[in-house]
């Protein structure tokens, strides 16, 4: 994984739970219907972070294995997630998932393969996957069709750390077409949105890396800035962050 990738997130697990977009049940009815992804078959979650995508397919009666390395992360999944009979946590990445060969019939990843090295990670899933088995990319890209949408992401801009270089929009379909070469990859995408007040948007805006924390400097500036904006914008007392969930599959 890039330097890093496996940490950055320790400090932001309650506001990543709180205020991360989900991703829309229909995914799962895509790949049941698409790809005769069926109820008894083992699902694994790669950098699955706190389960948002895990439990996605644990609501539909999957049994799931839920990779991550992040300690604090993964024990926040098995808090929120530990009741489901079908959910497998496990300590391993991208690379080294620690999982038997040949034993998954799908991958799924949410929001995350922009961290892993794509060649070693290649090598791993089609060691780990049944034949014909599947990998699902999955990420909720934020739009910035509206003013308000627009402004956010020029907040996002100034007051992030790293956010253009680690922003997950950085991984085009060039890229992803790369990783599932020579098999073909299918794109649907899926309408998604969050809507917030003021105290969700902040919490938001924290949940992302890249983002100053509330012990950081540039806390303050940033949260006055994002309280202008809100004012701005609001309406009834709150604002509509709308996304495209894209989700690529195929087969490796």
């Amino acid at each position: 994984m890039v330097i890093n990738s496996t940490t950055r997130f320790s400090n932001r697990v309650e506001d990543y739970v709180k205020y991360r977009p989900g991703y829309p049940a229909e995914i799962v009815k895509f790949l049941h219907d698409t790809y005769n992804l069926t109820q008894d078959k083992l699902i694994a979650d790669i950098g699955a972070g706190t389960g948002i995508s895990t439990a996605l397919f644990l609501n539909k009666g999957y049994r799931v294995i839920a990779v991550e390395p992040n300690l604090e992360m993964r024990e926040k999944a098995i808090e929120l997630l530990g009741s489901y009979h079908g959910f497998i946590p496990k300590n391993g990445t991208a690379e080294n998932t620690g999982i038997e060969d040949n034993t998954v019939s799908a991958i799924i990843v949410g929001q995350a393969f922009h961290w892993f090295d794509a060649e070693k990670t290649h090598t791993e899933f089609k060691r780990i996957l049944k034949p014909d088995g599947i990998v699902t990319l999955i990420w909720n890209e934020r739009k910035t069709t509206s003013a308000f949408e627009q402004e956010y992401d020029e907040l996002i801009i100034k007051h992030g750390n790293d956010y253009v270089t680690v922003d997950h929009r950085n991984i085009d379909t060039e890229q992803i077409e790369d990783f599932f070469n020579p098999e073909p990859v299918l794109l649907e995408i899926f309408a998604n949105k969050q809507i917030f007040d003021f105290e969700g948007l902040k919490g938001r805006l924290l949940s992302s890396s890249y983002m100053p924390t509330r012990n950081d400097a540039g806390y303050q500036p940033m949260i006055n800035d994002l309280q202008a904006l809100f004012d701005k914008f609001q309406r009834n007392g709150v604002i509509v962050i709308n996304y495209d969930t894209k989700v690529y599959s195929g087969k490796l």
